[in-house]
């Protein structure tokens, strides 16, 4: 029999796949949301139906950003309970009836946790921040700013030192958060943080993913931060939920850094400025000499290349503690959460 995938869960697996549902929480909502529709729609008359059901859901789902950690991580933590129990006399000890039970109450205690996830991580990063500490940021970080808002509440002092964060300054975007704090603000470039480390009393950043060896993958420039931040002896603190750790590094995966567009480093006009080659005047390649069929930037001799990466990895060895819902770990103790959490990985994410 074909499995039955739920209208929800296509209509969710379409607005995931077109951003039309954007941003780690989000994303991981709306799939342990479209796993319970399934998994309540379901019309299977035995438990292995139900769970060829609940699987072609997750596949559905988690082939619309593979790459996205949280995605995979909401697709384990929802349907790690449907593996088949068997009693005594080798017949399945679970029912329809109670595999649809629980998936349903896993699916919404996912959802429960994880809306009230960052004001607990808030709760937890700001016991590190004291009353008058000085806060480096990078990039932008709804996790590192619960972390602030949390000390502010408690009545706490605190200050931060922006850097912009080149190419899209979205250290703009925490600045303007901040002062909503009410949080003094000194923003500046990305080049001068070494120069500001001597008047800081903590490195502040939030994580796209952690690896099981406590590696963070963050916005660009933030592994070389960590580095003059250790030279200077400042510790760093790295604000993240649990739905950005990545299990899949457990059995040896590696993360895939994104490369963007190269447009973001430098515009068009500027790449032809530098690109032409004053000997044969060519100054590009395409009708406008600007840009490749895959929207790169070329030159027709090459001879000039952009690259604009995403992230960056930083070694456990340069933080000094990973904050999220569940306590701060070390970063080498990080495994361990990702465990408890998420069971191991296999090719599947769902399968236990």
């Amino acid at each position: 029999m074909t499995p039955d995938v739920a209208p929800t869960v296509e209509e969710t697996a379409t607005d995931i796949a077109e951003m039309e549902v954007r941003g780690a929480a989000t994303i991981a909502d709306a799939a342990a949301a479209a796993l319970a529709d399934q998994a309540e729609a379901s019309t299977a008359d035995t438990p292995a139906a139900f769970r060829a059901d609940l699987e072609a859901a997750a596949t559905e789902l988690y082939r619309t950003r593979p790459t996205a950690v949280s995605l995979p991580n909401a697709l384990r933590y929802v349907l790690r309970g449907l593996e088949p129990e068997d009693d005594r006399d080798g017949e399945e000890s679970k029912s329809v009836d109670r595999l649809r039970t629980e998936t349903v109450a896993r699916a919404r205690r996912f959802q429960r946790d994880l809306e009230q996830a960052q004001d607990t991580l808030g709760s937890v990063g700001a016991n590190r921040l004291r009353d008058g500490d000085v806060v480096m940021t990078h990039c932008h970080s709804t996790d590192a700013l619960a972390c602030i808002e949390a000390a502010v509440d408690d009545g706490k002092h605190i200050e931060a030192i922006v850097k912009e964060t080149r190419p899209r300054l979205q250290g703009h975007i925490t600045a303007r958060a901040l002062r909503e704090m009410g949080v003094p603000v000194t923003l500046i470039v990305d080049n001068a943080a070494r120069r500001y480390l001597d008047d800081t009393d903590h490195v502040l950043v939030g994580a796209d993913s952690i690896a099981a060896d406590g590696s963070v993958i963050n916005k660009i420039g933030t592994s070389g931060l960590a580095v003059n931040a250790r030279e200077r002896g400042v510790p760093v603190m790295v604000a993240a939920q649990s739905i950005k750790l990545h299990p899949d590094t457990m059995t040896g995966h590696t993360v895939e850094i994104e490369m963007r567009d190269e447009r973001e480093v430098l515009e068009a006009e500027d790449y032809l400025e530098i690109a032409t080659d004053e000997t044969s005047g060519a100054k590009g390649d395409g009708a406008d000499g600007d840009v490749t069929d895959e929207g790169r930037l070329e030159a027709v001799d090459g001879g000039l290349t952009v690259e604009n990466p995403a992230f960056d990895v930083t070694p456990p060895r340069h933080v000094d503690a990973i904050v999220t819902e569940h306590g701060q770990y070390p970063p080498e103790s990080v495994v361990v959460l990702m465990r408890e959490l998420f069971g191991e990985t296999t090719t599947d994410p769902w399968r236990a």
